[in-house]
């Protein structure tokens, strides 16, 4: 922007000189705009007043602010062209392309700036998705111009051409040498192609210097629980571009299913308050954190949706969370306030996705018949996309199996959520042998596919006849993470210690459950605090299984041991598996189809003291993220397990006394 060393020049006698120069040279932009409004009210339409406040509103990123200056500035001195620039300028980073666009017409017969104003209509295009006219523009820069190679590669991007793109972006990075920004185009084309070590190594760059040139930044502070004030949306933090490159970090590690490792990107960033923070950055924490904090993530996404501009996987993600959550009323009122936004951000074969989804709630046959029209594309474009493979083998071209290979894969993720979610219109009927059938349908493309080979493995398992078969898929999941056994999934390790107890392998069984309470002793030694349940679900699946079988004294002992010690393994989740098996022998010994040892009722009655004790802060209902009801229909003080299990202790006492 403009140099303001001549405005200084104006204003040197007043009291505010020395300290307006010096708060813009340490970019103390807020504390410099408080200053110059207060002179604004004594000075209404200085010039050198507008100019600087123009320019510090710009590098806080308040582009409206910055145009309205520029825009008196424009019509106080009409004849200098430098201020329409720069209007023009602000109005495009405000998405006000239009405007922009009319006030770069406005300036004519300017040989001096006559680059820029190209290169800025050539933007402006850019921002209007009009790429034939940036194109246009761009052609008419200077092919010495390292610029005009930069916005090729984003014009080639915008088109998907990443391969032409990286090679745009490499050469300028071999021309200028490093630059942040520059680097993470790079960085961006690596992850588009799927190349994710190049990427991650591209990226690592730009935050290693950027903690080497701005240690002020507080780069990874927050994550190590270090309180640290607010960076702001400074020069400093734009020039670095560690915002976009963590951002970028955090996408790899989502897609690579290493959430701590994506969630910790976000965290690493220098710090900003919620309300500095750019709506990629606001996007990310909503999906990453939606696991742990769903109604704080409806919350940001929702509120993106009604910027502009909000990044274009907000609209999607939000349709795809609500069906996840099962708000299909809110996704089908979203599509249908949102039309337009439907077309331009929903490839055909998801709004397909979403619509049999949503039809799913009033009409399951319906459903599925779109699903099967669905997976029937998908199976045939899968089989093109294999014969693809197989000639560019043949003609060992690597570049040509490189591409197929990825459009294969990239098919498979589409066609896998459509099998999930036709599979489970039955799943919910329990008709397992059906959702195996299906399952076996889709055997010649999925059979490598984890999400497949897990559920096939669940559905297995739930028919009790299958164990084996059912072990045969849940052993290599297990295997694949055996080091890091902790990051499985707890159901998985439970079902498959069931599975292998079901088929005399108690051995396994045991070896496994040995492997589990090694790891969580080992994290526990490290962090005291932390609340680890794995093993605890293991042993109450066993629990319920032995008191499904009608063998209550071992089930119940086993279900009562997994939750010790209570300040540990006592949850929700641990709790609803729990207070099952006791409701369930309850109701045996009120039938008095079953009978226990008085020692056996006297160890339930203090199990179920001890969670009095420490469940006063366990909630038994989770939280739900939109809760449409203001009134709950159950008094928050009775949904604790110091509640439900006094209730259950009361039961047992009064067996007992009749």
């Amino acid at each position: 922007m403009t140099s303001f060393a001549q405005n200084i020049q104006v204003i040197r006698d007043g009291e505010y000189t020395k300290t307006i120069y010096t708060m813009i040279k340490e970019q103390k932009y807020a504390e410099t705009i408080q200053i110059l409004i207060t002179l604004m009210v004594t000075y209404p339409e200085s010039r050198p007043c507008l100019s600087l406040l123009a320019h510090c509103y710009f590098y806080t990123q308040d582009f409206a602010g910055a145009a309205g200056c520029y825009e008196k500035l424009v019509q106080i001195c009409p004849e200098e062209d430098l201020y329409k620039l720069y209007y023009a300028q602000s109005l495009h980073q405000a998405c006000m392309y239009q405007e922009a666009w009319s006030v770069c017409s406005t300036i004519v017969d300017k040989p001096q700036l006559e680059s820029k104003v190209t290169k800025l209509q050539a933007a402006i295009k850019y921002g209007q998705e009009d790429i034939a006219g940036a194109k246009a523009y761009v052609d008419q820069c200077s092919v010495e111009d390292v610029d005009t190679d930069i916005n090729l590669g984003c014009l080639l991007y915008k088109e998907e051409q990443y391969e032409q793109a990286l090679k745009k972006f490499s050469t300028a990075l071999q021309i200028v040498g490093f630059k942040p920004h520059l680097s993470y185009n790079v960085a961006l084309c690596y992850y588009r192609l799927k190349e994710y070590a190049a990427s991650l190594k591209h990226i690592a760059d730009i935050i290693e210097q950027g903690i080497k040139e701005h240690p002020e930044l507080s780069v990874g502070m927050t994550t190590e629980g270090i309180e640290v004030r607010s960076v702001g949306n400074t020069l400093t933090l734009h020039e670095t571009a560690l915002t976009e490159a963590f951002n970028l970090k955090a996408a790899i590690e989502y897609q690579l299913q290493n959430y701590e490792a994506a969630r910790e990107a976000l965290t690493d960033m220098p710090p900003r308050s919620e309300e500095e923070l750019d709506a990629v950055t606001l996007h990310n924490q909503a999906l990453i954190n939606m696991d742990s904090r769903p109604s704080e993530g409806f919350e940001k996404l929702q509120f993106l949706l009604q910027q502009n501009p909000f990044p274009p996987e907000t609209f999607a993600n939000l349709l795809l969370l609500y069906c996840r959550y099962q708000y299909y009323d809110l996704a089908a009122d979203v599509l249908a306030e949102n039309v337009h936004l439907t077309y331009k951000y929903l490839t055909p074969y998801l709004y397909d996705f979403l619509d049999a989804l949503i039809t799913q709630q009033t009409s399951p046959e319906e459903a599925y018949r779109k699903f099967d029209d669905l997976a029937n594309k998908h199976t045939e474009t899968l089989r093109k996309a294999t014969k693809q493979v197989q000639e560019a083998r043949l003609n060992h071209d690597d570049n040509a199996v490189k591409r197929a290979v990825n459009d294969y894969e990239e098919a498979l993720e589409r066609y896998v959520p459509v099998l999930m979610a036709q599979a489970k219109i039955y799943w919910e009927l329990e008709n397992y042998p059906q959702v195996e059938k299906i399952f076996r349908k889709s055997v010649e493309f999925c059979n490598e596919h984890d999400v497949w080979k897990l559920n096939v493995a669940h559905t297995l398992f739930m028919q009790e006849n299958k164990f084996k078969e059912a072990t045969g898929f849940y052993e290599p999941i297990v295997k694949k993470k055996y080091d890091n056994i902790l990051d499985i999934s707890a159901i998985v390790l439970a079902n498959l210690c069931v599975s292998y107890i079901m088929t005399s392998q108690n051995a396994e069984a045991e070896e496994l459950m040995k492997k589990i309470e090694k790891e969580e002793e080992t994290v526990s030694f490290e962090d005291q605090e932390k609340k680890l349940f794995h093993l605890c679900i293991v042993n109450l699946v066993i629990g319920t299984l032995y008191c499904a079988k009608g063998n209550y004294e071992f089930g119940i002992s086993r279900v009562m041991k997994s939750l010790e010690p209570y300040s540990k393994k006592l949850g929700t989740d641990t709790w609803f598996y729990a207070k099952r098996c006791f409701l369930s022998l309850l109701e045996q010994l009120a039938k008095q189809l079953v009978v226990l040892k008085d020692p056996t009722l006297q160890e339930c009655v203090q199990f179920l003291e001890h969670c009095e004790v420490y469940g006063r802060d366990v909630r038994t209902v989770i939280e739900q993220p939109l809760d449409i009801q203001e009134i709950p229909t159950v008094p928050l003080g009775k949904q604790t397990v110091t509640y439900e299990a006094r209730y259950l202790k009361a039961l047992f006492l009064k067996l007992q006394m009749g």
